[in-house]
């Protein structure tokens, strides 16, 4: 029901599954490499894409790989951010542009490895895929990626860097008075105060930006109370159990269930917590909110981050501004299991190689999905990619049938009436090359 038919003229056999796995089989992960180093180059040359900003997270896609397949060697059993963990899963690296999302630079590894060992394959990647440029790469990474060895690769690949630590890893930070902090851009980063000082992080001297914002303090908040509120339903369950005498439990493993009730982090902070007696029929439970701890936690950690960054000659706005561009990559990481568009989970191959050219072909199609949503926004067409891709498909065309005198009927393919939006998106994405007749 489309009119690939007539713009790529393939006969129906050639779509045959058995085609397609043919075809797959003819790309080396060289030759993947080599295609998409050449592709990148061309769109960020052809559309003028700024790469100075680069988001780098990583994911796991779910497989139907047989649990007995040992030929596989990517597809393992691990953490999967899918929830699902009935599966043999693929992770998957990406590193997109602040400018549109676009992705620059890919890798998939084995899925029981933990992202942050694959930091330094993902960075390597980047540095091949633009190498012999003078471009100020800077990539962008959240807490998770940290490391003394991760900040020494980035120097030794002369690559920049926007990254985060643990706020709680420096108190002395957290300590600085509310006093300390300036508006950082009220037009930009509302509700956004920060203070910036020089500190050694990670075995390297850095400029750190310490940020607070109202919104993430409110997050945290709400989020803490919802923790709370858990921990004090468990713990009322545990005081009934023991105060109605049915448990037969000794104190060490009542102990260790309240340990677990309050092992949510801050939990303990907040909740005091008094178990008393020895056997079961003397334990008693109680406990009650330390609402002087809550106070203080909120004004000491929630709304706080901890930026480190080498770039001298950016302001603290870029700064901060650089770092909240992780939802770009994580935009691309939705787009990329989303069933409506592009659908990369879950996996439906066997091989490693045949994995790898899955994972390439949907990154493709993710980078066509962002430069479309990219020249849709610049072009002053607010329409998300959802959107876009709607409108595109109610752009149709239909094949009329003109009778003649004698021989075959005359026929005309044309484009049925459109919308303004399509005519727009009609005019901004060229679709004229490949309308009927052209």
């Amino acid at each position: 029901k489309t009119a690939g038919d007539r713009m790529v003229k393939l006969p129906t056999a050639a779509l045959d599954h058995r085609k397609f796995w043919d075809a797959m089989d003819q790309l080396s992960p060289e030759m993947l490499q080599e295609i998409h180093r050449v592709v990148v180059a061309t769109m960020v040359t052809g559309y003028a894409i700024e790469t100075d900003g680069l988001v780098l997270d990583m994911t796991n896609v779910a497989t139907y790989v047989d649990s007995a397949n040992e030929r596989n060697t990517i597809a393992k059993r691990g953490h999967s951010k899918q929830k699902r963990n009935d599966l043999r899963i693929v992770g998957l690296s990406l590193i997109v542009t602040r400018d549109g999302a676009v992705p620059v630079a890919t890798h998939a590894y084995p899925g029981n490895r933990p992202d942050v060992t694959q930091f330094a394959t993902a960075l390597a990647a980047l540095r091949r895929q633009f190498e012999g440029t003078d471009d100020q790469l800077t990539v962008v990474f959240d807490a998770g990626m940290d490391s003394a060895d991760n900040l020494a690769l980035l120097k030794d690949l002369a690559l920049h860097f926007v990254g985060s630590v643990p706020p709680s890893m420096h108190p002395d930070l957290l300590a600085v008075p509310r006093s300390s902090y300036v508006v950082v851009d009220e037009a930009t980063l509302p509700g956004v105060v920060a203070f910036e000082t020089r500190k050694s992080v990670l075995r390297r001297q850095l400029r750190v930006v310490v940020t607070h914002s109202d919104e993430f303090h409110r997050q945290q908040s709400r989020g803490f109370d919802q923790t709370l509120a858990k921990a004090t339903t468990a713990l009322s369950d545990l005081a009934r159990r023991l105060a109605g005498g049915k448990s037969r439990r000794g104190r060490a493993a009542v102990q260790a269930d309240i340990d677990k009730i309050c092992a949510p982090r801050w939990v303990s902070r907040v909740l005091k917590v008094t178990l008393s007696g020895t056997t079961p029929k003397d334990m008693t439970l109680d406990f009650e909110i330390n609402h002087a701890a809550r106070a203080v936690l909120e004004e000491e950690i929630f709304g706080k981050r901890v930026l480190i960054t080498d770039r001298e000659d950016w302001s603290t706005t870029e700064v901060v501004t650089a770092y909240r561009s992780q939802w770009q990559v994580e935009a691309g990481f939705r787009q990329l299991k989303d069933d409506d568009h592009i659908a990369v989970a879950p996996i439906f191959h066997w091989t490693d190689q045949k994995i790898a050219v899955h994972l390439f072909c949907c990154v493709l199609a993710l980078s066509v999905l962002r430069l479309m949503t990219r020249e849709v926004c610049r072009a002053g067409l607010t329409l998300s990619t959802g959107e876009i891709m709607k409108e595109l498909a109610n752009m149709e065309e239909t094949l009329l049938l003109y009778p003649s005198t004698g021989g075959r009927p005359r026929a005309r393919r044309m484009l049925t009436e459109m919308t303004s939006t399509q005519e727009r998106l009609y005019a901004i994405l060229a679709l004229e090359a490949f309308a009927p007749g052209s």
